[in-house]
């Protein structure tokens, strides 16, 4: 039997700032904190080590703006400047991405928004990622703000790849510590008959990237399963069956439901996830909602990838160390 003392041993809390887990294997709601005003030194470590902890954090009721939001995340990392971002993105803050119901692909390459879901996201796994995961230098942590959101549905789901490599069994943890594979943007996009002026984008804008499939937290130490649904393809050195057979057992064990926490967004929400130890799955349920759903996202610069035998990951094409 669990008792008030052993759960609130995995409470911390600093200047009345309160870390509370959501989940048992990943997700905490962190309390007290105003993340548009002055953070002390106390609360922003508090954050790091609930984020390290819990691999996803939430804030609800903050009244962030564009500023604020680069200003919290400068606070943890070094914001990245991505290259391409969508029209809707702030034109003053080169560091937010915004992304706004329909805008992703809605009218372009010929394609609705729904049309490109359902070419793009054929299985469930597909949809499952980590951000940017096939640069060869994927962002560490990703800060997400929401200025509008439905009244019902537009949840996110993460999980927790820790977890998921340490619930495999040993003998399989050991086989796949020295596996390697490629991930590629694009991966699992069905084609359509004729023309196709988005494959067209796709392979005129190809990254790629070889990625160890179980990768070393550089701050924790924990071993990663590095695995994803929408960039991963191949595990190289194996045959294509034995690579599918093996990225399919991998992926159930990565988003097993004890692996993962779902969050429901208001406005004012603000989510901030490691992006090294975590994959999350969009919502694909509002869509017919006549509600927006309005997300701003600022990315901090990541690392390359380390595998358990000390080989750092290595870029195949369109992707540079710390250039975006």
């Amino acid at each position: 039997m669990t008792t008030h003392r052993g759960i609130a041993a995995h409470q911390e809390q600093a200047g009345g700032v309160r870390v509370l887990p959501m989940a048992g294997h990943i997700g905490a709601e962190i309390t007290g904190a105003d993340l548009a005003g002055p953070l002390d030194d106390a609360v922003v470590a508090l954050i790091r080590r609930a984020l390290l902890r819990w691999k996803v954090v939430f804030f609800r009721g903050q009244r962030l703006d564009h500023a604020g939001q680069v200003a919290f995340a400068r606070r943890f990392g070094r914001p990245v400047v991505p290259g391409r971002r969508g029209s809707a993105s702030p034109a003053d803050f080169p560091e937010v991405e915004t992304t706004a119901d329909r805008m992703e692909l809605g009218g372009r390459f010929g394609m609705e928004h729904e049309e490109w879901l359902q070419r793009r996201r054929h299985t469930l796994l597909r949809g499952w990622h980590c951000d940017h995961g096939a640069r060869v230098d994927p962002p560490a942590a990703t800060v997400l703000r929401a200025e509008a959101v439905p009244p019902y549905g537009g949840d996110t789901t993460w999980a927790n790849l820790a977890a998921a490599y340490a619930g495999l069994s040993a003998p399989v943890r050991a086989f796949v510590d020295g596996l390697r594979a490629e991930h590629r943007l694009g991966v699992g996009y069905q084609p359509r008959a004729g023309d196709d002026a988005y494959l067209r984008h796709l392979l005129d804008h190809q990254v790629a990237s070889v990625h160890p499939l179980v990768r070393v937290h550089p701050e924790t130490g924990e071993r990663i399963l590095f695995v994803n649904g929408y960039y991963l393809e191949q595990i190289t050195g194996v045959s294509r069956p034995e690579s599918a057979a093996l990225l399919q057992m991998l992926l159930e064990q990565a988003v097993r439901p004890e692996y993962t926490v779902r969050f429901r967004w208001e406005p004012g929400s603000v989510a901030f996830w490691d992006n090294r130890a975590t994959i999350h799955l969009a919502p694909a349920d509002q869509a017919h909602l006549s509600a927006p759903r309005i997300m701003h996202r600022v990315m901090l610069a990541g690392e390359v990838p380390v595998g358990v035998d000390g080989r750092p990951s290595e870029p195949v094409t369109g992707t540079e160390a710390g250039r975006w």
